[in-house]
């Protein structure tokens, strides 16, 4: 994995004049061909080069509590869920922490399925003239793929939602699989050890619930919504843009950055012919509709245990 060491914005005070340097963070940069690398920087390069304000920054501080949330901005998805602290712009994905061992696995699946599959498939053909004729698509190819294809924003925050998804329900197996157990202890033999055991767990249930319910509720106030719906569209909006985003950003930045005469590039591009402003909520509907309802049954899930486990105090 590449590591790259960008430099930080010195800060000048305007009354004793001193310099103060900021302290640079670490995040991994992962592109439209899934390729990543870990950057050192500091927050007011990361804050310039993807639109978002200080107070977007601090939700994504691993050290800070923060409840899950996902913000649209201009030119960004701001994403606190659990562990994943992340920014999504129409071309990049941002991570935080990447070297925790819960967020490698979504690592792993954005570098899986980042790339759009004709890319993938280019890739893989043979060099030379006879594989020219091969890597230019026919107009029906074309149409096909875009047709196959979500926009790059869209197919990021889908992993990032099926990992979180994936590891509640994860977190809530393991709560059932030692909760009923401890329950029949309890039932055929009260004792002080056994009594500790279900309060423990009732604790855990307590905690799991609440951070399964914030990820419900943000999901559900996403969907109650289209206009915040249509601000995660990014793709969209940087095509309606009059000005190039790219032009204005510091030379440095060109590192693992794909396009640099336009931030519209070719995969972008090509998302548009489907994703217009008629239907992409309604494409983004479906999206969150599907996480949506499986949040939702691992929430239902730890009612019931909640049930069992007051219903036994409550004997």
């Amino acid at each position: 994995m590449a590591r790259a060491t960008l430099p930080s914005v010195v800060d000048t005070q305007p009354f004793n004049k001193k310099k103060v340097a900021v302290a640079s963070r670490q995040w991994m940069l992962l592109d439209l061909k899934g390729e990543s690398i870990v950057l050192e920087i500091d927050k007011y390069s990361i804050m310039h080069r993807v639109g978002i304000h200080a107070r977007d920054l601090r939700i994504l501080d691993p050290l800070l509590s923060y409840p899950s949330t996902i913000l649209g901005r201009e030119r960004a998805i701001v994403l606190n869920l659990e562990h994943i602290k992340a920014v999504i712009t129409a071309e990049e994905v941002f991570l935080r922490d990447p070297t925790n061992e819960n967020v490698i696995p979504i690592v792993e699946e954005l570098c899986r399925r980042l790339p759009m599959k004709r890319d993938i498939h280019n890739n893989n053909e043979p060099n030379g003239i006879e594989s020219l004729k091969l890597r230019i698509p026919s107009k029906s190819r074309l149409s096909q793929d875009i047709e196959e294809e979500p926009p790059f924003e869209f197919r990021a925050l889908e992993v990032v939602l099926e990992g979180i998804c994936s590891y509640l329900d994860a977190r809530t197996t393991e709560l059932e699989s030692a909760a009923y157990p401890a329950l029949d202890e309890l039932t055929s033999k009260i004792s002080s050890r056994n009594l500790d055991r279900v309060r423990k767990l009732k604790s855990r249930m307590t905690r799991l619930t609440a951070r399964v319910q914030k990820v419900r509720d943000e999901l559900g106030q996403l969907l109650d919504d289209d206009d915040d719906m249509a601000d995660l569209f990014l793709t969209r909006k940087l095509a309606g843009s009059s000005s190039p985003v790219a032009g204005s950003l510091p030379a440095h930045w060109a590192v693992g950055s794909p396009t640099i005469g336009s931030r519209i590039s070719r995969a972008s591009r090509a998302s548009l012919g489907t994703y217009t402003a008629d239907n992409d909520v309604e494409q983004l509907e479906m999206l969150l509709e599907a996480y949506f309802m499986q949040i939702d049954g691992t929430l239902n899930k730890l009612i019931a245990v909640k049930y069992d486990l007051f219903a036994c105090f409550s004997r």
